[in-house]
């Protein structure tokens, strides 16, 4: 308890407290101490400051539109995955498996950190195009707002699917084959029996995980900031970029710009926005609704 009270309770209560102050870099003991200040950096984002406005509504946009992509992307190709290598015509199963989790074994941050210098105007990627004759100028991976968008769902693509690959497998190995032998003798081709048992049976196990993992990428901190740092950055957002989330502009808030009260704010809004959409998707799965009727 005394570690619930002082490593989660307490920090809580300071950020909500820090939100209702003008706590900022023009704000700082012992120069000039910063007071209370009410609604006003809640007003800032919705009514107030039009720029704030503006950035906030378009980050948080954005912030929904990538944890979907990044989360059903990696979800579905990471079944059909899963499903293709563990079919019984496929051979060498642990030799694909392992092909694939080898990029698991690097650190993300390294992988990150290569891809983003390798997509850079003279980086490796636009090079080698140029050198093959594909293209004549280098392309902007990351400095155009729609293409370092879809980078980066795409790299996340690359990340992320062998995590879902692994666990759609161990799902897979524990389906009683006599289910599907049944559904065979009843006459059930191969689709039939992916969409009255497989998909059904993984959908059942993978649903909360399915549901951490969403919350997990509206906080993709590694992802965002590693490979484009929030960028290509705009003049109509507030210290931010068009591939910023609502974390990694909270994090430029707090450590670049020292605008603690904003960032409080914003952080209050991030963890509304997880609870609701948390409580609100687990409570309306099969693994809460049908938990005692599922065989």
């Amino acid at each position: 308890m005394i570690s619930l009270v002082a490593f989660t309770v307490l920090p809580i209560v300071f950020m909500v407290l820090i939100a209702f102050t003008n706590f900022d870099s023009a704000h700082q003991p012992p120069g000039e101490l910063f007071t209370w200040t009410g609604l006003t950096n809640v007003t800032d984002i919705f009514l107030g400051n039009q720029t704030k406005t503006h950035t906030f509504f378009g980050i948080f946009g954005w912030t929904i539109v990538w944890a979907i992509l990044a989360t059903f992307t990696n979800y579905i190709l990471g079944m059909l995955l899963a499903i293709l290598i563990n079919h019984k015509l496929v051979r060498m199963k642990k030799m694909w498996r392992t092909l694939f989790v080898i990029s698991i074994a690097i650190p993300q941050f390294v992988s990150l950190l290569l891809i983003s210098r390798a997509l850079e105007p003279m980086g490796a990627v636009n090079i080698a195009l140029m050198k093959l004759g594909w293209i004549s100028a280098p392309l902007p991976f990351l400095t155009d707002k729609t293409l370092a968008r879809i980078c980066v769902v795409v790299i996340n693509m690359w990340i992320g699917i062998p995590y879902t690959m692994l666990t759609f497998s161990g799902v897979l190995m524990n389906i009683p084959a006599d289910l599907y032998e049944s559904a065979e003798l009843d006459g059930a081709g191969p689709f039939r029996r992916f969409t009255s048992i497989t998909l059904p049976y993984m959908i059942f196990v993978t649903a909360p995980a399915t549901i951490t993992t969403f919350v997990g990428n509206i906080n993709n901190f590694n992802v965002i900031y590693l490979l484009t740092g929030g960028g290509p950055f705009a003049l109509d957002y507030y210290q931010a970029g068009k591939t910023d989330l609502l974390v990694t502009w909270l994090y430029k808030l707090t450590v670049d710009q020292h605008d603690y009260a904003l960032a409080s704010t914003i952080g209050i809004f991030i963890f509304m926005i997880v609870s609701t959409l948390s409580i609100t998707v687990y409570n309306r799965t099969s693994a809460v609704k049908k938990e005692d009727m599922f065989q």
